[in-house]
């Protein structure tokens, strides 16, 4: 063992060509160029989610009315965007694992999907109103998988979870900000005839704008990132390679359709993504979030100022488990912690019709959110090794999963208003199936480990190692 232990040193220490200390000072102000790129992302997200939203605010500004929606018809509105999610996020990600610009790709995906969002404004019926959520999900779904795939292709497994909070808090964000900024166009707007219509034109307008602009700040790749210099970028690379991650580019790349059959032949893939459909089923409330709100009986200003607070809560969770979580390299722990306080939430609610305890109910369902954060750091870190693999991994696991978001959208009838106490009860049953399923992941991972280390003691040749050593399964 000290000789695998002397070849990982010495494979650290002279993997970009630098000592040890000038290496750190380079990675240093390495990662915080690369975080400040990033950042942007944070805007992004938040755009993806207001226009994913919008129609649920427009909802209490009459929209569901002016286009006179009947029984389910607005239940179908919110889930047709899934379709095209799980339809094309994998090609999607595929196709970035190929072209290697996400710089190019995430940004022309919110130019389309903003000029659908604005379109909708003009929906003068229920057919165009779901043509157009249809065409804003197949619009949208490169998003997500993209930015969780670039994210992953620069930082090492135990920066992922704070930085992947960091960059997709702006969907958070949204929740609480997207509502205010929702308020003040709306309360601009009384009066004026087709007043949610404008909600789709301003917020829909403002993506396409921001999207040219992110792309001359997003970043594509270590190996074809042009702001880099030649140190940053083998800096950039080896440190990837130091943490167990396979190469994008080189002789040692994965090819795209290789990724695929590898991704489906991993039961792994399928096991997180049954787990998240389970989760989306019970995260459903949020799609309902300003609806559930309004139950309380307040006007639609104060409904969607009273959205704010359990947002920014969930914010500052998410942040202190992330930066725990990759402290600590653990995960499941985390995500078990956040959804005991969203089921403790739930329980409240099912409970109580008091409106003061219901509204502090929902500062615990929020915090649902931190636990999401740090479990797409648990699934960029399991599939780490091949990029390619990952990437189709990734869009998988996001694509199919919608299925539970679509699932959730019919959960919340208005015959069950205003308690809505079966909603709530589905919310937990699903939670305590998810948590469960993401248990027995966290053991096996574990078992995994615990071969791996035996493995490094028993080798006598480095080379006879399936994977580099030090490798472990962050759980």
């Amino acid at each position: 063992m000290t000789a695998l232990s002397d070849a990982k040193s010495e494979a650290a220490d002279t993997s970009s060509g630098l000592p040890s200390h000038a290496r750190d000072d380079l990675e240093k102000r390495l990662v915080r160029k690369i975080d400040l790129r990033m950042s942007v992302i944070v805007l992004l997200y938040a755009l993806s989610t207001i226009d994913r939203a919008n129609i649920s605010t427009a909802r209490l500004a009459g929209f569901e009315k002016d286009l006179h929606l009947q029984g389910r018809q607005y239940a179908t509105i919110l889930s047709i965007i899934y379709v095209g999610f799980i339809v094309m996020q994998v090609p999607a990600n595929m196709f970035l694992h190929w072209l290697e610009k996400p710089a190019i790709l995430i940004p022309c995906s919110m130019v389309m999907w903003g000029i659908v969002s604005t379109l909708t404004g003009s929906a003068q019926n229920y057919t165009e109103v779901l043509l157009a959520r249809l065409l804003l999900g197949f619009a949208e779904a490169p998003f997500f998988p993209g930015t969780i795939f670039l994210i992953s292709g620069w930082y090492k497994r135990d920066e992922l979870a704070t930085r992947a909070t960091l960059v997709t808090c702006g969907s958070v964000l949204s929740s609480g900000l997207g509502t205010l900024f929702a308020s003040g166009i709306l309360a601009g707007m009384q009066g004026v005839l087709g007043q949610a219509a404008w909600l789709f034109y301003i917020e829909g307008g403002l993506t396409v704008i921001v999207a040219i602009c992110a792309m001359f700040i997003l970043p594509n790749f270590p190996h074809n990132t042009r702001w880099l210099t030649p140190e940053e970028r083998s800096l950039a690379i080896s440190r990837l390679a130091d943490d167990g991650n396979g190469r994008m580019d080189g002789p040692g790349k994965q090819t795209t359709m290789k990724g695929l059959r590898d991704a489906l032949s991993d039961w792994k893939v399928w096991w997180f993504t049954v787990a998240l459909i389970v989760d989306h089923i019970a995260l459903s409330y949020g799609m309902y979030f300003p609806t559930l709100v309004a139950t309380m009986g307040y006007d639609t200003t104060v409904t969607l100022l009273l959205t704010t607070p359990p947002s920014v809560l969930g914010i500052i969770g998410a942040f202190a488990f992330s930066r725990l979580s990759d402290h600590t390299h653990k995960r499941f722990i985390y995500i078990f912690a956040s959804k005991v306080l969203a089921a403790i939430g739930f329980t409240v609610s099912i409970c109580t019709v008091s409106t003061v305890v219901r509204y502090g109910s929902m500062f615990l369902m929020a915090s649902s959110v931190a636990g999401q954060m740090v479990l797409w750091a648990w699934i960029k870190n399991t599939f780490a090794r091949e990029p390619a693999k990952r990437a189709v991994a990734i869009a998988m696991i996001s694509g199919v999963s919608a299925v539970g978001s679509i699932a959730g959208s019919y959960m919340w009838p208005l015959n069950w208003a205003p308690t809505y106490r079966y909603s709530y009860a589905i919310c937990f049953g699903a939670l305590g199936v998810s948590t469960a399923m993401l248990g027995v992941m966290h053991l096996h991972l574990k078992r995994v480990n615990e071969q791996i280390e035996r493995n490094e003691r028993n080798a006598q040749d480095i080379n006879d190692l399936q994977v580099p050593v030090g490798f472990r399964y962050l759980v």
